[in-house]
């Protein structure tokens, strides 16, 4: 985008302040630092608070990556500084920031690089950046699984730049968060040297390093118990495989991945290969014995049948639910998932389905009841809503935040309840039932309220709503 050759800019950096107590810069202010040892990194000043008589703080480089003030020798600004008319000048060489003079301290920066040529950061490099809009910033490279991708982490909870906001970077001082990630690759490219011919405990790996065969030997133990136990089954629980690690096979629980690298937790409870199917047999027994069809299926495998008690159940209480309604929310099945049959969900017309997790038909029959109340109360629009006076309430480290009641184009009523603290947050939503409004004082009709939405759980008691006279009125009590 500018005429400027990347490939041959130096910044020359003119303007270094020493670090002293009454020279430093702004709370926030990023800049390029001259570290004690002679290496150069970036950072965002934080002073300590409240600390006047001496000179304490750190600049930020990251989440949980930051310099102590004690290690840096001098400092110069780099986000007061913008670039642009510069870059624009194809024969430009070399800009100084600030006036060039040979009693000033001046460090020069070049070997800059561009992301859209291909040429990325290594993993964790700090580097010094050159945005598209002519401004200056730093920042350390996270780079994607995919190797092709990546952006630029510059402060506290992963604020970082993306690859189009940068015009050009080039890397600054190695670090210890660096020489980490670069011992880490090191280590695992000898990792996979030492896994090319990996080597089998014969004591342990008696029957050989397909995991099936130590599954199979434990399903024999387990059909005595379980008539009806599959490997499938058994591998609902989260499976074991038989991978390499320092060139040795070993039993591992597959964790999935993290960061495009395989995760796989070590078993360690015994040493041979007997010892292995033991272990087997009681980790997969509680899940196998949660198969049983005659508890699974206690009601047949027709689906419809599970429906229609699902259905009756919400009925009662949600009594303008109609079986129209639940058609385009919900749709399920029973189908055979891995050779097993499955209570699942569908989501649309290209079958994508997940499976219910369940034992027994009462609990399948209790999900589908939650689903069509939820359902149910999507087709039940909101006409009038009345928030409560909230209080300070601590609910497990959480603040309560909302605690509005709806009246429902029906005439029923629902209540939403939301909490957070300063980084997450929640809301609850419940459903008055009927029941509620057959007490004839708004005193009875809260001790019957509150025990769908209790005070202890959710913020507001019955001293909190009882001379509510807004509530009363919004509820119908006046």
């Amino acid at each position: 985008m500018y005429k400027c050759d990347h490939t041959k800019l130096v910044l020359a950096f003119n303007e270094f302040h020493d670090v002293k107590k009454d020279d430093m810069p702004e709370y926030g202010d990023f800049c390029l630092l001259e570290l004690r040892d002679g290496r150069h990194t970036a950072g965002q000043w934080y002073p300590n608070s409240g600390d006047s008589e001496t000179l304490a703080g750190h600049f930020g480089r990251g989440t949980a990556d930051s310099v102590d003030v004690s290690e840096v020798a001098k400092w110069h600004f780099l986000k007061r500084y913008d670039l642009t008319e510069c870059l624009e000048d194809e024969k430009i060489r070399q800009i100084n920031l600030g006036f060039e003079d040979e009693d000033k301290y001046s460090v020069k920066i070049g070997e800059f690089k561009s992301l859209k040529d291909g040429n990325l950061p290594e993993s964790e490099q700090y580097c010094l950046l050159i945005m598209t809009d002519g401004s200056l910033a730093a920042g350390r490279w996270d780079q994607f699984p995919d190797g092709k991708e990546g952006l630029f982490i510059y402060a506290s909870a992963l604020a970082s730049y993306s690859m189009d906001k940068v015009w050009a970077w080039t890397a600054l001082s190695p670090d210890d968060v660096y020489e980490r990630e670069a011992e880490s690759l090191r280590e695992k490219k000898r990792e996979e040297e030492l896994n090319r011919n990996p080597s089998a405990d014969p004591d342990k790996f008696k029957y050989g390093t397909d995991i099936s065969v130590y599954y199979e030997k434990a399903l024999e133990k387990l059909r005595e118990l379980y008539p009806w136990a599959t490997v499938t089954q058994m591998k609902r629980k989260t499976p074991y495989v038989i991978v390499p690690r320092h060139g040795q096979y070993i039993f591992g629980m597959e964790m999935g991945t993290f960061r495009g690298e395989r995760e796989v937790r070590e078993w360690t409870d015994g040493s041979t290969a007997d010892e292995f199917i033991d272990f087997l047999y009681d980790y997969t027994k509680e899940t196998v014995k949660n198969y049983n069809p005659e508890e699974k299926f206690k009601f047949g495998t027709d689906i419809q049948v599970y429906l229609d008690k699902a259905y009756e159940n919400v009925k009662k209480d949600y009594r303008w639910l109609e079986k129209e309604m639940l058609e385009s929310f919900c749709q399920y099945s029973i189908k055979q998932v891995d050779g097993e049959w499955e209570y699942v969900k569908r989501y649309d017309e290209n079958d994508d389905f997940s499976v219910y997790s369940v034992s027994s038909a009462e609990d399948f029959v209790k999900k589908l009841t939650k689903d069509y109340q939820d359902a149910a109360l999507r087709n039940n629009p909101v006409v009038d809503t009345y928030s409560a006076p909230l209080k300070p309430v601590d609910l497990h480290g959480w603040g309560l935040e909302k605690y509005a009641f709806s009246k429902l184009q029906s005439g029923d009523y629902k209540v939403n309840v939301t909490a957070g603290d300063r980084t997450a947050g929640a809301s609850r939503e419940f459903f008055i039932t009927p029941d509620c409004f057959e007490a004839k004082t708004y005193d009875e009709f809260l001790d019957r309220y509150l025990k769908i939405v209790p005070g202890g759980s959710f913020g507001l008691n019955k001293e909190d709503l009882i001379d509510d006279e807004n509530l009363k009125a919004f509820l119908g009590y006046i």
